[in-house]
């Protein structure tokens, strides 16, 4: 029997879900994609860690929806960079998708929580 040769902790995120993530996370501001990332992995205590190949798709999906603007600007190292924020379409759609969240996990959380029936 095979043995993992670390601990699994990061989760892959959904589509929708990280959706939700980089919403939430540009509720606080404007952030750079890096930023974005970090934050993130920050408030998640690193369970949850985005991927350039998952971010920037989702930000340009999100931007043609309307929901995030895009400027360009600098960052504290003084290098350029794409600076996203939510639009107020964003945040409406944030609580959209706060709400649809909830009760997807609240349900989710009454399947696996629930004992086994008649064993």
């Amino acid at each position: 029997m095979a043995t993992p040769s670390r601990s699994v902790t990061r989760i892959e995120l959904l589509q929708g879900t990280l959706d939700l993530v980089i919403l939430q996370t540009l509720r606080w501001g404007p952030r750079h994609g890096y930023g974005i990332t970090q934050m993130i992995r920050a408030q998640s205590r690193d369970v949850l860690q985005v991927d350039t190949g998952s971010l920037y798709p989702a930000l340009h999906r999100l931007e043609r929806k309307g929901w995030i603007a895009a400027e360009w600007g600098i960052t504290e190292n003084s290098r350029r960079a794409k600076y996203y924020e939510l639009t107020r379409a964003g945040r409406a759609q944030l609580k959209r998708e706060i709400a649809s969240w909830t009760r997807f996990s609240a349900a989710v959380w009454k399947v696996v929580s629930a004992t086994e029936q008649g064993a």
